[in-house]
């Protein structure tokens, strides 16, 4: 068996330098395939969203270019208020859905039993962006060491810094 590592060859799975290390090679290489993270989309526009609660959600996003529906799932990093969700782009600033949303910030949203709700997008400063991973890794700590190097083996560079995303909730 082999794992990829960051930079996205393979490796032989031999001695791993703990057991953690080896979940979030796992892990990483999960989130860095397409039919296992297009998965919850196919739940959601067959109405099952549900099944996720409201720790997940479907953003519904405007590719800038083509000018066509697009969609990801996104956990929800925190709700401010009852029409506030604010969403983190693992992947940085070069995720295609957070390229989208400063293209064209209007999208939707499909949360709990909530579906296509409109929403209206807007980028958190950096400073905002640290509140919320504070106040994140305070409210679910076994979420974020089991989740913190998974994503940073995935997208090759530390969690603190990712650009967040505050989606305001317009009404169904």
């Amino acid at each position: 068996m082999a794992l990829l590592d960051r930079a996205g060859s393979t490796k032989p799975l031999g001695k791993v330098g703990s057991v953690t290390s080896m979940v979030d090679s796992v892990v990483s290489q999960l989130l860095r395939t397409r039919a296992v993270v297009r998965a919850p989309i196919w739940l959601y526009r067959h109405r099952a969203g549900w099944l996720f609660g409201s720790r997940m959600l479907m953003l519904e996003h405007i590719g800038r270019r083509s000018g066509v529906p697009r969609y990801v799932c996104l956990e929800v990093v925190e709700r401010p208020s009852a029409d506030e969700i604010v969403v983190v782009s693992g992947f940085g600033t070069g995720a295609q859905w957070y390229r989208n949303l400063l293209a064209e910030p209007a999208c939707r949203v499909s949360i709990g039993k909530r579906t296509s709700v409109a929403v209206h997008a807007t980028l958190l400063s950096d400073e905002e962006s640290a509140a919320v991973l504070g106040r994140y890794q305070k409210a679910h700590p076994k979420a974020w060491r089991r989740l913190r190097g998974a994503i940073e083996t995935a997208a090759g560079h530390e969690v603190e810094g990712l650009p967040m995303v505050n989606l305001r909730l317009l009404g169904d």
